[in-house]
């Protein structure tokens, strides 16, 4: 737009602008004891995704040059690949067979895609680009395992930011933007860079914090992968809405197919994995709820001699003197023990009274 080519200045005034904006939030004197506590335990997390982050535009932006878009796109495609193995180094979060099946399907569909036919570019550049590729990477592992540890998504941002400018700065001041901007871009286009860079500003600033919950709420490995399906989401809305349907060849279509194939695998398996774990901890609770069942079933069950007596378990049967005397009855019955005094048992009883017998008569 107006041919503002600067990315480095611009990606600078991103990270200025987020500092700047959540300045009057983030300093308040309440929130002192917080920033404190936060970045003397975490303060390395938040200097890695600073620098990530810095790495990541810097040497994607310095790949372009020797390399085509079409060939950068393509090596970018395999970001969600090398979080998910990044994530199991960093996070612990191993991810299941089906999982890793789909983002290798979903990588390649993107790879499809996203090849425009020429693929062009010095052995220097393809490392550039999977150097940043790695750095990004890295960015999403380290930024799931800091927002897991008590950090919101806007102390990040707040957070990184500074550290992100200032790892910027030498790229920014050896690219010659400066001097190119200043001289020959400021002078003509003056106003319509503030207008780029406040707005942009504004939707980078949106964009960051959005991104940080996401990870945060899901995991990084499915943010890359939604970021995956965001390509394939702009390829088919330019198919629909701009009419661009010369561009949109036979190949494009099969790897569009094969993205959204590997993005419905991904989300089946996530979902079965949910399934599962929250099967598995309702399980548990009824079995635990079915062995208490059993337990005051079986303390509140009637004999078989209570229920001759119309007593059947259910609260409002016979009491618990006229069970044992009835236990001690049948007891009595089936040693078959006919008249005579009752047993020691029955005798000890304090339920059982004792029989007292007349003293007979021996006159006659």
């Amino acid at each position: 737009m107006y041919g503002f080519r600067f990315p480095l200045l611009l990606t600078s005034c991103h990270m200025l602008f987020s500092l700047l904006a959540l300045a009057p939030f983030m300093l308040r004197k309440s929130l002192m004891p917080l920033h404190r506590e936060t970045l003397a335990r975490q303060w390395k997390g938040f200097v890695a995704i600073g620098l990530f982050m810095a790495l990541n535009i810097s040497l994607n932006n310095s790949s372009l040059v020797e390399m085509t878009l079409s060939l950068n796109q393509i090596i970018r495609a395999s970001i969600p690949v090398f979080t998910c193995v990044l994530a199991v180094a960093i996070e612990g979060k191993k991810p299941s067979q089906k999982e890793a099946l789909s983002l290798l399907v979903l990588t390649f569909g993107v790879m499809i895609a996203v090849w425009e036919g020429t693929v062009a570019g010095s052995p220097r550049g393809v490392a550039l680009c999977l150097a940043g590729t790695v750095s990004n990477a890295l960015m999403m592992t380290t930024s799931g395992k800091v927002l897991s540890e008590r950090v919101d998504a806007l102390r990040l941002t707040f957070y990184t930011a500074p550290v992100s400018l200032a790892a910027l700065a030498p790229a920014f001041l050896a690219s010659g933007e400066a001097s190119r901007f200043a001289n020959d871009y400021a002078p003509v286009h003056g106003k319509e860079a503030a207008v780029i860079a406040l707005a942009t500003s504004a939707v980078a600033l949106s964009y960051n914090v959005v991104h940080s919950l996401m990870i945060q709420r899901t995991s990084a490995v499915t943010t890359t992968v939604l970021g995956e399906a965001k390509i394939v989401g702009l390829l088919l809305l330019s198919y629909v809405i701009l009419g661009e349907k010369k561009a949109f060849s036979v190949k494009m279509t099969v790897g569009c197919l094969t993205a959204i194939f590997g993005f419905c695998l991904y989300s089946h398996a996530k979902l079965a994995a949910a399934t599962s774990s929250s099967s598995g901890g309702s399980g548990s609770g009824n079995g635990s709820g079915s062995r208490a069942e059993v337990s005051a079933s079986a303390a509140g069950d009637s004999s078989p001699d209570d229920n001759l007596k119309g007593g059947g378990g259910n609260g409002h049967g016979p009491t618990g003197a006229d069970v044992q005397l009835s236990r001690l009855v049948s007891e009595h019955m089936a040693r078959g023990i006919s008249g005579g005094a009752l047993s020691g048992e029955e005798e000890r009883s304090p339920l059982v009274k004792p029989r007292h017998h007349k003293k007979e008569d021996d006159s006659v």
